[in-house]
């Protein structure tokens, strides 16, 4: 008497059902990667989502300090405490070239700018001219065509405001920094008078050029704390030790 036959020699839907549940062969060097190695990048991810995390300020160093929680302050080369020593222009001027990196890619390091896209700011009479057309321009941003220093400009999509992104600190320090760089030389803008300006309008679209016209030659009142054409009294030298 034979043996009874196996149930899967027989049955076709057993047979493919096994089949089904086999695995397919990977190819060479095509292996899943180890636990390990994925459980060491959820790690990275981590760490790196803690420290992006904060830099919540316009990557501004007063917001976004890595060396905050650091027991030794600021240890940067002319970090915290060394602006002490210069006067409101100079400290601008130190600040402003920090921050002028978000127009250097357009109106270059030089500020030359790019011909026919982006106007200089070099000897620009929108550089050096009124105060008020300046800060709007900066605050608003700026479409359609213009002519500086008698060449014709019309960039791309105009340029975009920077009143939301930076403080009015900070633009004061880029629009002194600018007015008095590549052979320009113009009094310095204060925190005030950006602040002064944001308050007064609350346009949300770009200036044309036409539009600015009636600002050209104003100048926001204010002191002038130090540098060209300073208006405030001098602070008093310290005292010898």
């Amino acid at each position: 008497m034979s043996a009874p036959a196996h149930p899967d020699s027989t049955d076709l839907d057993r047979l493919h059902n096994a089949v089904k549940r086999e695995k397919v062969d990977l190819a060479p060097e095509s292996q899943p990667a180890p636990l390990w190695a994925m459980f060491l990048l959820m790690i990275v991810a981590i760490i790196a989502g803690g420290q992006l995390g904060p830099m919540t300020g316009g990557w501004s160093f007063n917001v976004s300090n890595p060396f905050a929680t650091a027991g030794g302050g600021d240890p940067r080369p002319g970090g915290a405490g060394v602006g002490d020593a210069l006067d409101p222009f100079a400290l601008a001027m130190k600040k402003g070239s920090s921050g002028y990196a978000v127009c250097g890619g357009c109106h270059q390091g030089n500020g030359g700018g790019l011909p026919g896209q982006f106007p200089p700011l070099a000897k620009s009479e929108y550089v050096v001219g009124g105060t008020e057309r300046l800060i709007r321009i900066v605050q608003h941003g700026l479409i359609g065509p213009v002519t500086v220093n008698g060449q014709g400009f019309n960039t791309p999509g105009g340029m975009q405001p920077f009143g939301g992104t930076m403080s009015s600190q900070d633009l004061a320090n880029v629009l002194t920094f600018i007015r008095n760089s590549w052979g320009n030389e113009a009094t310095m803008i204060t925190k005030d008078m950006v602040q002064k300006v944001r308050d007064e309008e609350k346009r949300t679209s770009q200036w044309t050029i036409s539009e600015l016209e009636p600002f050209a030659d104003k100048n926001v009142p204010g002191d002038i704390p130090a540098g060209p054409g300073a208006t405030a009294a001098a602070a008093p030298a310290p005292a010898a030790k």
